[in-house]
Order: C-alpha cells, then structure tokens, then sequence
C-alpha cells in the first residue's frame, strides 16, 4: 500500500508540472506559470549623479574602469563618465550640435574593451564616431574620429561590438515613411555589411525586440515587446536554442500589450524585465525581472517595486546596473 501511495504522489507531481509547463519540447517551452517571486527593492543600491543633471531618456553601458551613460535628452552635453566601481563623476563629452565635435542626434554607443573606445551613433549625420576614453578625460575640447557611415535604407539601431569586422546589430529596415523591419544580424562595421540571424519565427509579421549577446557563452536573446515570446540562439550558426513562451502567448499581432523590455546575460542567467501591461498606461514600464537559465527555463521573479526603463550588466563587479523611473533614477542589483 505504501509503494502505491508513493506511486500515486509521483504520478500527481508529474501532472501538475506537464500543467505549469506546458506543450512544448527541448525547444519549444511553454510556461504557464511563472509565481517564484521575490521582493528585492530592498536590496538596490542607488547610484547618485551629483551635480549631473540627467534627463529621463537615457542608455547605461560599461567599458573599462567607467560606466557611462547617454542622456537623449540633453541640450548640452550628452555623454557623461563616471568612475565604474564608486559611481563618481569624471568628465562629459558629446555637446549636442552640428559642429565637429557636436552629435545631433545621439544614438546607440558601442564599447570596444581591447583598444579602450567607444563608438557613438549620430543619426543626424549619419556617422558613427570613435571616441578614444583616455583621450576624452584629459582633453575636454576632444574632437572624435568617424568609424563608418551609415545608410538610409538599412541602418543599425543597437549593436554589441566585438571587432571592426564583426559586431551584432538590430538592423532596421525602412519600409515606408512611418513603418519599418527590425532584424537581429552580424555586422561588418568595415565593410558595412549585414547578415541576419538564420533563426527567423514563423509566426512573427511585425518583430519587434531588445536582444542581448554573449560572446562567452556563444548566445544570443531576443524579448520581444507585443509577444510574451523569448527566443534564444547560438551566435556561431544563428540557430536556434529555444523559443520561450509565456503565459500571454499567442499568434496574435498587437501592440496593446507591452511584454518585455530590456535583457541582459547575466553569466549563467539570462535576466529580462517585463511588464505584462497595457502599452499606453503608467504600468508600461515593467517593475519585475524575469531569471531564465541559459536554456530558458523559468527559474525566479524579482520584484524591483520600481518602474525598469533600461539595464545593463556589469560583470566585472556582477551587479545589475538599471534606469529607473521611481525612487532612485539610477541603481544597481548585486547578482
């Protein structure tokens, strides 16, 4: 009698996880439940901009010993360096104009570690500068160099930069004066050349995505916005990994529900904001972190109790720097 009771909990707890999960295959995975919360706004850690006034429109990213951070928003000087482990001001750069040493309309900024630069999207110009960091601290007057020219008819809005001959773009692709194709694809900056991604889904018309890249782990992610959809694919080939889907999944094309925001890889992680809201209320901005393992099981929520409007991760000190639209303006999470 004990062995068939014990048979009969197996038997039950096997059924109640093919439940929470789902249909699906190594692949294809389909998470109907997703309730392993934890409050951590407790555990954030503000970092303070002094002086520097930063507009609500901005981009984090890390290079070197600094953080750097875009303002979209400023009227004057619109890239500011800030020392990368205590957060304290060093120097700005990038006054907004159409002079030399002027960006018109600030984009997407690549890092490049090995040879300590930067590279800064204007799409007014359409240029991307190379701005040497030594270079910016100790002249303030710092006039940037062009890395390449962009073009009209496909131009990358993100990028992750791994070389002068590889880096991984969201390309964008005008289809008219008001619509456009949005593609994750390898880029040759030197060369100007695109290739996409091999893994398209089938059931995608309109893609729209923020994608995060792993060259350690050889991984690529995209979350997309209008689907509760993640997929994840190899870099090498751009194969595909495992498409996620969550509780809200469908075939259906709209843009009234805002599902994820910004990803990060986060060393054996792969860490996700997401809303799950309506797209034109207050509850846009998402306040809860999705935690998915490399192969996209669903293992934890965190509730930042914040609203998330940008992250980035920052391995070296393993912390979760974020942008955000409540208490702190910008804040960090040790992972």
């Amino acid at each position: 009698m004990t062995g068939l009771i014990r048979h009969t909990r197996f038997a039950i707890l096997c059924l109640i996880i093919a439940c929470c999960s789902g249909p699906g295959s190594d692949t294809e995975k389909h998470q109907a439940r997703r309730e392993e919360k934890k409050d951590v706004s407790n555990e954030l850690v503000e970092i303070q901009t002094g002086d520097v006034l930063i507009g609500s429109i901005s981009r984090i990213y890390t290079l070197g010993d600094y953080l750097i951070i875009a303002d979209h928003k400023a009227t004057g000087q619109q890239i500011h360096l800030f020392d990368r482990q205590r957060y304290e001001y060093i120097t700005s750069t990038g006054p907004r104009g159409q002079g030399p040493r002027e960006i018109t309309m600030l984009g997407h900024i690549g890092t490049d570690e090995a040879k300590q630069k930067f590279y800064v999207a204007d799409h007014g110009k359409q240029k991307i500068f190379s701005y040497d960091v030594d270079s910016v601290i100790a002249n303030s007057d710092y006039v940037p160099e062009v890395l390449t020219e962009m073009k009209l008819a496909r131009f990358p809005d993100k990028y992750v930069y791994v070389s002068d001959t590889l880096s991984y773009a969201l390309l964008i692709t005008p289809t008219s004066n008001s619509t456009f194709e949005q593609t994750l694809a390898k880029w040759n900056i030197r060369e100007g050349n695109f290739e996409e991604m091999t893994y398209q889904h089938p059931d995608i018309k309109k893609k729209r995505i923020n994608f995060a890249i792993s060259t350690k782990q050889g991984l690529y992610v995209e979350c997309y916005s209008y689907h509760d959809l993640m997929t994840i694919g190899r870099i090498d080939d751009g194969g595909l990994v495992a498409n996620v889907y969550g509780p809200s999944w469908t075939e259906e094309e709209t843009n009234r529900t805002h599902h994820y925001g910004g990803v990060a890889i986060c060393g054996d992680k792969i860490v996700a904001s997401y809303s799950g809201e309506e797209t034109y209320s207050d509850a846009y901005h998402p306040t809860k972190l999705y935690v998915f393992s490399l192969e996209g099981d669903y293992l934890q929520t965190l509730d930042v109790g914040q609203p998330i409007i940008g992250l980035c991760y920052d391995e070296k000190y393993g912390r979760l720097i974020m942008n955000l639209g409540g208490k702190y303006q910008f804040a960090y999470l040790p992972m």
